[in-house]
């Protein structure tokens, strides 16, 4: 890992999601977890304010098997993770492993527009900003990968934030684990 990957691009990132709109999004979004709670997040233990619950932090490749039993957590939460995350997929495979059956998946993530217009840039500004945005992807259909991995989104809520449309395109909702749906 390099210098830039290693001491600049975290901060920049930490830096990015301290802006109004990410901060109001999380001040909504957030507060709606229960019961045990698995947060994918890179710049965390810093910001643990004295009164939390005891919190333990997992150092690993979200891709990577979690350290967790089946079907052992409450609520999961995304923000801002899916775009950089290399297979999504495999990872959001985890995540439901470890959810009970009705267990939450709350996400705030940026992704694919539905404008052309917009939709052409991404497609063409991607290739460049994952290498210099630590692998994001300005064009992955959330709600698309969330579904595929075997979540139901009851109700999207879409919207550009402030900012250049390629870049701010963001979804966010509670998606749901299926009560009846067989653990891989």
């Amino acid at each position: 890992m390099g210098c830039y990957a290693k001491y600049v691009l975290p901060r920049l990132i930490d830096l990015a999601m301290r802006s109004k709109d990410t901060a109001r999004l999380r001040k909504i979004w957030i507060p709606m977890a229960k019961g045990d709670v698995l947060e994918l997040q890179r710049i965390a233990r810093r910001r643990i304010p004295p009164d939390a619950s005891p919190i333990d932090f997992i150092h690993q490749s979200a891709e990577d098997p979690l350290p967790l039993a089946n079907a052992s957590i409450d609520t999961t939460v995304l923000t801002w993770t899916l775009c950089s995350i290399g297979n999504p997929s495999k990872a959001l495979a985890e995540v439901r492993r470890v959810l009970k059956p009705g267990g939450q998946l709350i996400f705030i993530e940026h992704g694919a527009a539905p404008n052309a217009n917009v939709a052409v840039w991404q497609d063409r500004l991607t290739p460049v900003w994952k290498h210099i945005g630590g692998g994001c992807h300005l064009n992955r259909p959330i709600d698309e990968i969330i579904s595929q991995a075997g979540f139901r989104i009851p109700e999207l809520k879409t919207c550009y934030l402030p900012g250049p449309r390629p870049m701010t395109y963001t979804y966010q909702r509670i998606a749901v684990t299926s009560v009846d749906s067989a653990r891989k």
